[in-house]
């Protein structure tokens, strides 16, 4: 049995006027296709990095410790492979500990920016909230743009 539904190896081949003019249908199937590709991809790349720690982490632990590492990348050889491992660093700060290191800084005559950075940020749904006279306040900084569009394709046919 054949199927006249478009595949993703047409999809390929396709120039995105092609694509949009496809039927809706079509364009339902392939999202579909596309979005099981990523699942499949994803838990792939999962089971592949867990793999690549399993067989190479303890040797990437002994070659930082060598070089007196905690974290980073090191090098090493393993079967005619050079082996480049990184174990990247991931520092978190509370919050409120670091106001009050700045708080002190300040008292100490110290600024603070020549050693931490601050972003302030407004979530939207408080934007939204304040009364007019506080949103005019904040207005001239606030800059609204819009990510990458995305669609989800459903039949409404049982």
């Amino acid at each position: 049995m054949t199927s006249n539904r478009t595949t993703l190896a047409e999809l390929r081949t396709m120039d995105v006027p092609q694509l949009a003019a496809l039927p809706i249908d079509h364009l339902a199937l392939l999202a579909d296709d596309v979005a099981t590709l990523k699942a499949d991809a994803k838990t792939l790349g999962d089971k592949l990095a867990t793999a690549l720690h399993s067989r190479f982490g303890d040797q990437a632990a002994v070659t930082r410790r060598i070089e007196g590492k905690d974290t980073g990348r090191v090098r090493f050889q393993v079967g005619g492979f050079e082996i480049v491992a990184d174990l990247p660093k991931r520092t978190e700060w509370d919050q409120g500990r670091l106001r009050d290191a700045v708080a002190v800084l300040r008292g100490w005559g110290e600024d603070p920016a020549d050693y931490v950075t601050v972003e302030m940020s407004v979530p939207e749904s408080r934007y939204a909230a304040w009364p007019p006279r506080i949103r005019a306040l904040f207005e001239p900084a606030r800059t609204v743009g819009t990510g990458r569009p995305t669609y989800t394709l459903r039949s409404t046919e049982p």
